[in-house]
């Protein structure tokens, strides 16, 4: 930010917790709406099929100030209870910082709406770190009654730097799982010894086979087989070494291949061993 620019809070959308798909704009409940002609902001089409339209909130600067005053009727105590029962959230911006927050609760079994917004901006010099809002004062949804949709706001400095802004959403020791050694040994065990039993089967069971084929006999009688007794890989035994069509061809795609599942492979266990992590810059 330049100094004197405006710092908007945009409003962006609400939608029940379970079904991130399902969204509506933020004033579609019926939330104490701004001025008239607010300010949009439009992303691009991706942002519009996502549902996400950004609309200025009007919240000024201030340390206590009233939004408006909701007066509740039946239909719009139905809204809220219907927005209560299925955990709707709703999400909010501020220099493309993004809020989420559930948007309403219940207080013992009660239907409440908490009409206190309290806004928390952490900055470094001309840059905006983070922002946090909490919800307060919750107040029981009944018909006829009159809230005072209130919000303050309070601006707090901080040694964060704004390349290290999101390390507070990718906290690496609460991403981190335990790895459990012991599973994976056995695992590692099982898959060894079930090699071995199958292996062994096979040789036991293609043993003839091979001493067959390796024997060397002048005899002619001998080196007629009867092809009714022969199947499956042994009808094709003479063909395995045979140069394939498209060689060059068949070697790029399959050297491709095998290159890539090594880099997966790679990655996978950078990624158990705790080496790979992207919000840990450090071990980068």
């Amino acid at each position: 930010y330049q100094s004197d620019d405006p710092v908007t809070l945009w409003v962006n959308k609400v939608g029940p917790y379970n079904n991130p798909q399902e969204t509506y704009n933020y004033y579609s409940l019926p939330f104490c709406h701004p001025g008239t002609n607010p300010a949009h902001k439009w992303g691009g089409l991706g942002e519009v099929l996502g549902g996400n339209e950004l609309i200025d909130s009007q919240i000024e600067n201030v340390d206590k100030s009233t939004i408006c005053q909701l007066e509740l009727d039946e239909a719009k105590v139905r809204q809220f209870k219907d927005a209560i029962e299925n955990s709707y959230w709703f999400e909010f911006f501020m220099g493309f910082v993004g809020e989420l927050h559930p948007d309403k609760n219940s207080d013992n079994g009660k239907h409440v709406l908490y009409t206190h917004k309290n806004i928390v901006i952490k900055y470094n010099k001309d840059q905006i770190i983070h922002v946090n809002l909490t919800q307060e004062s919750p107040k029981p949804l009944e018909a006829g009654r009159v809230l005072d949709m209130t919000y303050s706001v309070k601006w707090l400095q901080t040694n964060v730097t704004f390349a290290r802004r999101f390390d507070v959403y990718l906290d690496y020791p609460f991403f981190e799982h335990q790895i459990h050694w012991f599973s994976v040994f056995n695992s590692f065990m099982m898959v060894i010894f079930l090699t071995g039993l199958v292996s062994m089967i096979l040789m036991r069971t293609l043993r003839n086979d091979y001493a067959k084929y390796a024997r060397e006999d002048d005899d002619l009688e001998s080196l007629e087989r009867d092809v009714s007794e022969e199947s499956g890989w042994k009808l094709v035994h003479g063909d395995v070494f045979r140069p394939p069509r498209y060689l060059a061809l068949l070697s790029a795609v399959v050297g491709t291949g095998a290159q890539l599942a090594m880099l997966v492979l790679l990655v996978i266990l950078l990624a158990i061993v705790g080496t790979l992590y992207v919000g840990y810059v450090e071990k980068l």
